[in-house]
């Protein structure tokens, strides 16, 4: 298995017979106005670029495009129009399903609960996209959990905290690669929506054995958590064995 780092939470992921493009975010820095009611409002997103090291006409082609939730960091215009509109594309809901369609793409599945895709088990999981009011105007988030004979269990977690969900799915399914979506993204008011360094420590404690990659940091105006701060509070932690902090356009094997 590879997984790619591209920029924020896209992955390309290299995993058993199949490659999959998660979450595509591919617009050029500064394209889209700061995420409103949050810090950094002089700063438009994404506030970098995409990796110079990426071949980007190879990531358009994977085997199959999945989509964790629909929120325009995870799936924007650019994506729209860069990706072939024949490409299997898998959501979460079939609210995001008929969104997908109406873009222009022929083939959409919803994973409602689990299915083989391209010779792949995926069975879609749950999450909570920050705490209270915040979470139900965020709307829902899911995650996907990758299974294959020859393969390690990985577990993407989307766009969620630390909570019952995640911790349900890392209990039962004992994922041996777990991706979380970090940055601690926060609203001026609220609770953070993404995982803190804290949540990031105790998911490691919960499951010691996992590998644990953080992503989704140093991307978007409202992900106030860097890689330094992450980084050195998993040294703190006695966890940097662990848990990996990779650069855009980074390739971790397992």
């Amino acid at each position: 298995m590879k997984i790619t780092l591209i920029r924020n939470a896209t992955l390309y992921l290299q995993y058993g017979p199949s490659t999959f493009l998660i979450d595509p975010f591919l617009a050029a820095k500064g394209t889209y106005p700061p995420f409103p009611h949050t810090a950094n409002q002089h700063v438009n997103n994404p506030i970098v670029e995409l990796p110079s090291n990426i071949d980007l006409d190879k990531i358009l082609q994977p085997d199959a495009v999945l989509l964790t939730h629909l929120h325009v960091d995870h799936f924007d215009d650019e994506a729209k129009k860069r990706l072939a509109q024949t490409l299997p594309i898998y959501t979460q809901s079939e609210k995001d399903r008929t969104e997908v369609k109406e873009a222009g793409f022929q083939h959409v599945t919803c994973i409602e609960d689990e299915m083989d895709v391209c010779g792949i088990h995926i069975k879609r999981t749950g999450g909570q996209h920050g705490t209270g009011e915040t979470a139900k105007r965020m709307g829902q988030v899911s995650g996907f959990v990758f299974s294959h004979p020859d393969e390690p269990t990985l577990y993407i977690a989307g766009d969620t905290i630390w909570c019952d969900e995640p911790k349900e799915v890392v209990n039962t399914c004992q994922p041996d690669i777990i991706v979380v979506n970090s940055g601690a993204a926060q609203f001026l008011e609220g609770d953070p929506i993404t995982m803190t360094k804290e949540e990031i420590v105790d998911i490691h404690h919960s499951q010691p054995q996992a590998q644990i990659i953080a992503c989704h940091l140093e991307a978007v105006n409202h992900c106030l958590l860097t890689r330094a701060a992450l980084k050195s509070y998993i040294q703190e932690n006695d966890a940097d064995q662990a848990i990996f902090v990779p650069q855009d356009g980074e390739t971790l094997t397992f």
